[in-house]
């Protein structure tokens, strides 16, 4: 894992490190950040004997370049998705026959303060 890191850059921080520490700070904030970096490396190797001892196995087995999420395109999934399946039967159109709609006749009767729309009561004096 580089970060986005080339060996310029690297290069030119370790340049201004030693600039800003100076000489005679250098060699010990160095020494610290090499033991820093061995404790976290015996950390992450017991970490991994941790999980093969208790998977088993199994740890070993595991294809880990298969579940890298980089790796993952999702047109690519699609398109797998879509050939994979089994091809389907076209749908064909069926003519539809006219249908009447029967318009229900307005009440002989109508209170006050309403109007008959499409032969549903409204009352406009509502909202």
């Amino acid at each position: 894992m580089s970060f986005g890191l080339d060996l310029e850059k690297i290069l030119l921080i370790g340049l201004i490190a030693a600039l800003l520490l100076g000489p005679e700070r250098l060699p010990g904030y160095a020494a610290s950040l090499a033991r820093l970096t061995r404790r976290v490396r015996e950390w992450l190797d017991g970490a991994r004997t941790r999980v093969k001892e208790e998977m088993g196995d199994d740890f070993d087995e595991i294809e880990w370049r298969k579940l890298d999420p980089r790796q993952y395109d999702p047109r690519r999934i699609i398109r797998e998705a879509l050939i994979e399946d089994a091809p389907v039967k076209p749908v064909t159109a069926t003519p539809v026959a006219a249908t009447s709609v029967a318009v229900a006749e307005p009440p002989a009767s109508v209170p006050s303060g309403e109007d008959i729309v499409a032969g549903v009561p409204f009352d406009s004096e509502a909202t």
